[in-house]
Order: C-alpha cells, then structure tokens, then sequence
C-alpha cells in the first residue's frame, strides 16, 4: 500500500491473545513486515473499506492497491474513464457495459478515487510506465526481427 507520508502517533491497543499471535504469524510471513506496520496497514484498509462499500484491497505482482469488489482495480477503472469519450452518466454507463459490473460499483470506485486520486494517479502512472516500457522492448524486438 502506498502511504504518501504520516506522522505516526502512538496508540495503546489491547488485542485478544489469539488476534496478537496470528498477527505476528502474518507479520513474520510477509517480507519486510512488522507486527505494527501491518496493524497500520489493515487499520488503514479498513477504514478505507468502511468509507467506500464496495472497494476492497488485492495482493499482486505490484503490490496490494485498491479494487472493487466484483470488478478491476480502481486505477484500471480510473483509466478507463479517462481515456473513452463519453462524459457524466454516459461514462459510468460505459463503465458498467465494459467491465461488465454494476453502476453502483463504478461509482464505488468513483468515489473512492475522489477520497485518493493521488494514490490512484501514482498507479496509472506505473501502469503506463510498464506499458510503455513493455511497447518498447516489443519495437526494439521487430526491428531486430525485420
């Protein structure tokens, strides 16, 4: 997850014995974690998921980001609504035919978007710079081949 920065604030928190000790397990088994790091993280998600039903958080090859719950990525949605030429109620519309979800979902990633368009842009951004990369190397291939 990508914060864009805190200060932290100390908190004293009771946890049943059970909670602690799976929370360790999971911390001792995620590369680079610790057990505080990973109740900020959680703590985080799910306020995050609190705040916008329908937005849950996935692992992946880039990194755990924000999706929908019954459909893509918040940023693959984001990227999608920026880049077709329908606007407003037309868009979500859209939206919803493409990614075969409900309109309710697409204004679920909306709103989540409104809340973190930092976070979301940073994603677009890394995606369009794999993807560009990925078309280079691809060019640089043919031109080898022809």
């Amino acid at each position: 997850m990508r914060y864009n920065g805190y200060v932290s604030s100390p908190l004293s928190v009771r946890f049943d014995r059970d909670v602690l000790d799976r929370l360790r397990r999971q911390a001792a088994s995620t590369p680079g974690a610790t057990p505080s790091g990973l109740v900020q993280r959680l703590v985080d998600e799910g306020l995050r998921m609190a705040e916008h039903p329908g937005v849950v958080f996935k692992d992946g090859p880039g990194g755990r980001r924000p999706g929908l719950k019954v459909g893509p990525d918040v940023w693959e949605l984001v990227k999608f609504l920026c880049e077709i030429d329908e606007r407003g109620e037309r868009a979500i519309e859209a939206a919803s035919e493409v990614f075969a979800i409900p309109e309710t979902a697409v204004r679920a990633g909306l709103a989540y978007y409104t809340s973190y368009p930092d976070e979301v842009d940073a994603w677009i951004a890394d995606a369009d710079a794999v993807s560009e990369r990925a078309e280079q190397a691809w060019r640089h291939q043919q031109e080898l081949l022809g």
